[in-house]
């Protein structure tokens, strides 16, 4: 990779920081995506082109969506490239050589958290003028990163593409956080016909240029709302006669902490998120819950999931309320192929900057990648989930978050190297 380009990365990374934007939300990315995609000489699909709907999980209604591209245009996004995404964000590359090949697959997440950056001149996107300029987003999980690494390897594909064979799709991934964009991609069916999956994830605090094979231990988890609706009453003069959503929420939350953990694996349940009632002296009428629960494979998560169910219908009845549940996102359980695992141990020792090579380790969280990797495995190919490591100045998802960028060169070189064993003209 010429100095240019490194020089493009940062300038991609730190553009899409600035501009940050949640999940279904990106359409300001997805505009910036497809235009350097396009421009480069590739197929593009956008949004629902590449999104099933009725698979989309956790997506906010149309009127807020409306907001959200509304303020991509004023930030500079193309309306061509909107017009097309259809309401839905995400953007796929494919580069067919039209040679007999292999159908190779790369997924790089492109949503901002829901977070507020912090403002401080020790905090290096905000001393540098690149923090986010939109209320309530930030990269602060490192996906602007990851939407950079996409775009640097395209330019890179490009470059190289008469070496090589098959087909490539890059896949820009709306909604990662909370798990709900993934299954949208699936169900479109752009995974069935791939025989190589790669993907991976950037920071963790370890040393830049450290890069580790092999993560196992993905917790599949279920994301869902839940509402309660009592009926609202005067708390002075007649509390008999209302029904306390905010009662049956609370007393579901102590409950939903009492699940016992799993004797075969590690159990998880959180509830992020208690919103209830209207005034003082009013009966709460209603009550939002957000929760998640995560198991080490299916069984587990069910376990977790089917109690947190009993618990919030035997609130609801102590109550007298009425309850509904929403799924807003889930991921599963998955294993890395050896064969990829043992091809990135070996192309990562070619590249300039890897520094350490480990083959596994444990990861304790969930990654909706899973469901992608899944999906590849079942229809006969191969996945692999590298870990690129590089220090951060804070824990992902914390507001001072920031990354090393040297990882943004080392991480296209070592896909790059990938493709070209795999995809390789013989």
């Amino acid at each position: 990779m010429d100095e240019k380009l490194e020089e493009k990365l940062i300038a991609y990374r730190r553009d899409f920081h600035k501009y940050a934007e949640t999940g279904w939300t990106e359409f300001r990315t997805s505009s910036k995506i497809a235009e350097v995609l396009s421009t480069l000489g590739y197929e593009v699909l956008l949004g629902k082109e590449m999104i099933e709907p009725s698979a989309v999980m956790g997506r906010m209604k149309d009127e807020e969506i409306k907001k959200h591209i509304d303020r991509a245009i004023s930030q500079g996004a193309n309306p061509k490239w909107i017009d097309r995404m259809d309401g839905y964000t995400g953007v796929v590359a494919i580069l067919d050589t039209k040679i007999d090949g292999p159908t190779t697959a790369l997924r790089f997440d492109i949503d901002a958290n829901d977070a507020v950056e912090i403002e401080d001149h020790k905090h290096r996107p905000y001393k540098e003028c690149f923090a986010s300029q939109n209320e309530g987003a930030m990269h602060a999980c490192g996906h602007d990163g990851h939407a950079a690494i996409g775009l640097g390897l395209a330019h890179e594909l490009i470059k190289n593409k008469e070496q090589l064979t098959g087909k490539i799709k890059l896949i820009f991934q709306p909604a990662e956080e909370g798990v709900r964009g993934a299954n949208a991609i699936v169900e479109k069916g752009l995974l069935d016909d791939v025989d190589y999956f790669l993907s991976g994830h950037i920071g963790l605090g370890i040393t830049v240029g450290k890069i580790i094979a092999k993560p196992w231990g993905f917790l599949c988890t279920t994301k869902m709302d839940v509402t309660y609706t009592g009926k609202g009453a005067h708390a002075g003069t007649a509390p008999n006669e209302g029904n306390n959503a905010l009662l049956a929420a609370s007393s579901a939350v102590l409950n939903l902490y009492a699940i016992p953990p799993h004797k075969d694996g590690p159990t998880r349940i959180n509830v992020g998120i208690l919103q209830a009632g209207v005034g003082r002296n009013v009966i709460a009428p209603s009550a939002l819950m957000k929760l998640e629960t995560r198991g080490l494979n299916h069984t587990l998560n069910q376990y977790m999931y089917d109690k947190a169910v009993k618990i919030i219908e035997n609130t609801a009845r102590m109550y007298d309320v009425s309850y509904k549940i929403e799924k807003m996102g889930q991921a599963v359980d998955c294993t890395c192929d050896e064969e990829l695992v043992d091809l990135v141990i070996k192309q990562a020792k070619d590249v300039m900057g890897v520094v350490e090579i480990e083959r596994e380790i444990y990861f304790g969280g969930s990654e909706d990648v899973t469901l992608m990797i899944k999906r590849v495995q079942d229809m006969g190919g191969k996945s692999v989930y590298i870990l690129l490591g590089t220090e951060i100045a804070a824990q992902h998802h914390n507001e001072w978050f920031d990354f090393d960028e040297r990882i943004l060169k080392i991480a296209v070189n070592l896909f790059e190297n990938l493709i070209q064993f795999l995809n390789h003209q013989k």
